[in-house]
C-alpha cells in the first residue's frame, strides 16, 4: 500500500457542494437564495398550491356537477370475465373469497355482475349486486345467484 493509491472508504464522502460556508467556497454569501423576499429567509414554507399571489388554478377552474356523499362504488364484473376464471381454475362457486383471490376484486371492494359477455357454464354466484341482464344470463345456464 503506498500514499497515492489511498481512498476514502465508498459511502464515506459526498459529491454535493456545501453552501453557505463562507465566500471562498463559491456558495457563500446568500447561500443560492437569492436576494431578498420570503424564499430567502429561514422557516419560509409556503402553503399547497399558493401560486405567489396569482389566483390559484384550483380556484380559477370552474367547479360543476355534484356527488352525494352517501354514494356507494361498486366494481364491476362482467359475465366473461366469471367464465373465464371458471375455466381456468375449475370453479363450480363464485364469491368474494375467489375473486380477491384470483385478483378480480380486492377485500374491500362491493361487487357488482354486470350482463357483458357470455356465460356456457352453471355457476353458483354471490355478490353485492347483479345487473337484470346478468341475473337472466346466470339463470338461463342453470346457474343460482346470491346477493351478499
Amino acid at each position: 500500500m503506498k500514499l497515492h493509491t489511498l481512498t476514502p472508504a465508498e459511502g464515506s464522502t459526498k459529491n454535493r457542494k456545501r453552501i453557505g460556508r463562507g465566500t471562498g467556497s463559491g456558495r457563500g454569501g446568500t447561500s443560492t437564495r437569492g436576494h431578498k423576499g420570503a424564499k430567502s429567509r429561514s422557516g419560509y414554507k409556503s402553503k399547497l398550491g399558493f401560486e405567489g399571489g396569482q389566483m390559484p388554478l384550483q380556484r380559477r377552474v370552474p367547479k360543476f356537477g355534484f356527488k352525494s356523499l352517501n354514494r356507494v362504488e361498486y366494481k364491476p364484473v362482467n359475465l366473461d370475465t366469471l367464465q373465464g376464471l371458471s375455466e381456468q381454475y375449475s370453479l363450480d362457486v363464485i364469491n368474494m373469497e375467489a375473486l380477491v383471490a384470483h385478483g378480480i376484486a380486492s377485500k374491500n371492494d362491493k361487487i357488482k355482475i354486470l350482463g357483458g359477455g357470455e356465460l356456457k357454464s352453471k355457476l353458483d354466484v354471490s355478490a353485492h349486486k347483479f345487473s337484470a341482464s346478468a341475473v337472466a344470463a346466470i339463470e338461463n345456464v342453470g346457474g343460482s345467484v346470491n346477493q351478499i
